[in-house]
């Protein structure tokens, strides 16, 4: 009993962190609410959560089998076991880990900075909205600098429900006010929501017509029961999809050609296999069926009694199709899903088309036109810009990529396509993950230039592999992830597979995917931390010669401006010396004391205390004196001559006049004291 309960705990683990990854709600205490109102079946609580519009996830042993081992040879072999009627399959084995984890937050979006993007988005960047009310499907488009509540405002316009009665869900980073910037979010450029109102019911028609064209508008979940490989199917149709085009759908997935298909539960009202789902009675919003292989279409098997619903043997198209073939009606055609039209269709995309953007944009246009609007975007360019934009930028940007080949000719394709890549789940999961490209193999002229494409950017081991894949095997999606030398096929999805399987394959690819990415993502910034290391390294030793440059040309600029004003001082020194020698020269000779002329003794006090004696002749001029004192180092213009008492300035005196005139007669002290400046 413990480790049984130990298990049950384990695998409640497992389906908590697989719902929260296809979900994206991050509230642990919010997921487990709704897992347990749907009694912890991960299908059912996904498809509560996500309502799909062309597919409902499998539950019961679909989406056992897919945890279990959806990747193993083994795994995949007991599936088919199970489904062409082999021995019961044992229950999944315990694992120690989740199957899956949620994608991170930082490989959701991409600041766009990618260096071969082959669109460019415009400024301000909008983004795309893609949101569900019901029956109701509203496209928006908003600046991705607006807020939450902007987006509500908008629907509140177009839905009529009040922004306080709203509860907006489908965000990756869980549940956000009404205040948070949608810049803040990171959001890619395509997104998918939908409006929650628990205290708003649903109102009733009250007009016959309005409540068919209703009917003809919801999608009816069927829930067919193979009886002879005991294996549920979880089917979404539209209320427009007839009954005769069900029951292709069942031929594709059951191997049961219409015509010896037995039912069991379709209402009385529905005679005529051309009806609609919405005019043929069944139950809304979901109705349980049975079918297997009729023993012999001469003794079909007759109706309990216990049964109020009728048994319909598909006769009604038995005789027609036992001989098609005479009549040159393709096996594709008996067998394929969609209108009476879709035998008539335009390829998906035009042969020996020069440009790959303008064939993905036939193709494009094509599948919508096929299979609705809501699908994956598909990137527009060659698989190089496309490899380029997924594996190529920062780490936190990249992607995986998601190549689908598609291929007209399989009976596989129009199931594929309108219950796979149109399920919400599916669109919203590869929309937020993967960069999606994709190519219409049908004509052998594109498939030989996907191959050439895919040798260049693979190698040959995925070309060969591509290769071998037969016609019925088709539609195939291959996910690719980028590294360091080379890029990696991780995984070829065939078409044959379901929408929970498929699920779990993606998700067990961006497992694979995030754990290298983190790596990625480790490596880059220890590598960006070494280059900001040596930046800042490199920036300081800058900085130091910088300083070292200013410091030394400072000091060759001192130094040289030192010996410019020593070479002045020098020059005007010499200058000095010369008029000092100069004037010396010119100076009139000393007379004797005994000459008998009138002779002046002077004596001078220079500023340094020492004192300088000369005679002159008392007819001497006042220049005479001047000159003198010059010859002495004592420039009348820079030096004061001055009488001790009465104090007088001589050099103010006319130089013309003599001594006796200046009364420097017979002798005389006088001083230098230099001028002001």
């Amino acid at each position: 009993m413990a480790s049984e309960s130990g298990d049950n705990n384990m695998d409640r683990e497992m389906i908590l962190a697989d719902f929260q990854a296809c979900t994206g709600i991050d509230n642990i205490a919010e997921a487990i609410t709704l897992l347990e109102l749907n009694n912890w079946d991960l299908v059912a609580a996904i498809n509560g959560v996500i309502p799909q519009e062309n597919g409902i996830l499998q539950s019961n042993y679909s989406s056992q089998a897919s945890q279990a081992d959806v990747f193993s040879p083994a795994g995949q072999s007991e599936a088919a076991e199970a489904e062409s009627g082999g021995a019961e399959l044992p229950p999944p084995p315990p694992s120690t880990s989740s199957s899956s984890s949620p994608p991170s937050s930082s490989s959701a979006f991409c600041p766009l900075n990618v260096s071969s993007r082959h669109i460019v988005e415009r400024q301000p960047r909008m983004l795309h909205f893609r949101v569900e009310y019901r029956q109701r499907s509203v496209e928006l488009v908003v600046d991705e600098s607006s807020a939450v509540g902007d987006i509500k405002q908008i629907l509140e316009a177009e839905i009529g429900v009040p922004v306080s009665r709203m509860q907006l869900k489908g965000w990756k980073s869980g549940d956000v006010s009404d205040s948070t910037p949608l810049r803040s979010l990171h959001l890619p450029k395509n997104n998918s929501l939908y409006v929650l109102t628990p205290d708003i019911a649903p109102t009733a028609s009250t007009s016959t017509n309005s409540a068919l064209q209703d009917s003809l508008n919801q999608n009816f979940l069927l829930v067919i029961s193979h009886r002879e490989a005991q294996r549920d199917y979880s089917l979404n149709f539209p209320g427009s999809r007839t009954i005769q085009e069900v029951k292709r759908n069942i031929s594709d997935l059951t191997n049961i050609p219409v015509r010896h298909q037995q039912w069991e539960g379709w209402p009385t009202s529905a005679s005529d296999d051309s009806m609609t789902l919405a005019a043929s009675g069944i139950s809304y919003p979901c109705h349980h069926l049975s079918v297997c292989r009729r023993s012999s279409p001469a003794n079909p098997q007759e109706p309990s009694e216990e049964c109020a619903d009728v048994h319909m043997i598909s006769d009604s198209e038995g005789d027609d199709f036992e001989d098609a073939s005479e009549f040159g009606v393709d096996d594709s055609e008996m067998f394929g899903m969609g209108s009476s039209s879709s035998s008539r269709k335009s390829p998906m995309m035009p042969e020996n088309s020069e440009n790959e953007a303008d064939a993905l944009l036939h193709f494009t246009a094509e599948f919508s036109s096929r299979y609705g609007e809501n699908h994956p975007m598909f990137f527009i360019g060659s698989l190089e810009a496309a490899s380029q934009e997924a594996f190529y930028g920062k780490a936190r940007d990249r992607k995986l990529l998601a190549i689908y080949l598609h291929n007209d000719d399989s009976v596989l394709g129009n199931v594929f396509c309108s219950q796979m890549m149109c399920a919400d789940s599916i669109v919203s999961y590869l929309s937020q993950n993967f960069i999606t490209w994709a190519w219409d193999v049908t004509k052998e002229a594109n498939k030989a230039r996907l191959l050439t494409m895919c040798t260049r950017h693979f190698g040959s081991v995925v070309t060969q592999t591509v290769r071998t894949y037969k016609t019925d095997q088709f539609p195939l999606l291959l996910i690719v992830m980028g590294k360091r030398t080379s890029n990696e096929v991780l995984n070829v999805i065939q078409g044959n597979t379901t929408v929970d399987e498929l699920m779990m394959r993606l998700m067990g690819a961006m497992e694979i995917f995030t754990a290298q990415q983190q790596e990625d993502i480790k490596d880059e910034d220890e590598r960006e931390a070494r280059e900001m290391v040596k930046r800042e390294q490199d920036e300081a030793y800058r900085l130091s010669l910088e300083a070292d440059r200013k410091k030394r040309e400072a000091q060759e600029k001192e130094e040289a401006e030192q010996v410019r004003l020593e070479r002045m001082k020098k020059e005007q020194a010499e200058e000095k010396e010369a008029i000092r020698l100069s004037l010396e020269q010119t100076l009139p000779p000393e007379p004797e004391e005994d000459s008998g002329e009138q002779i002046s003794k002077l004596r001078i006090r220079t500023p340094s205390g020492e004192f300088v004696e000369r005679r002159f002749l008392g007819s001497c001029k006042l220049q005479v004196l001047f000159d003198f004192v010059a010859s002495k180092g004592y420039p009348s213009d820079e030096f004061k001559l001055l009488t001790t008492f009465p104090r007088r300035n001589i050099t103010q005196l006319d130089p013309s006049s003599t001594l006796v005139d200046a009364k420097l007669f017979p002798q005389e002290t006088l001083f230098l004291e230099a001028k002001e400046a």
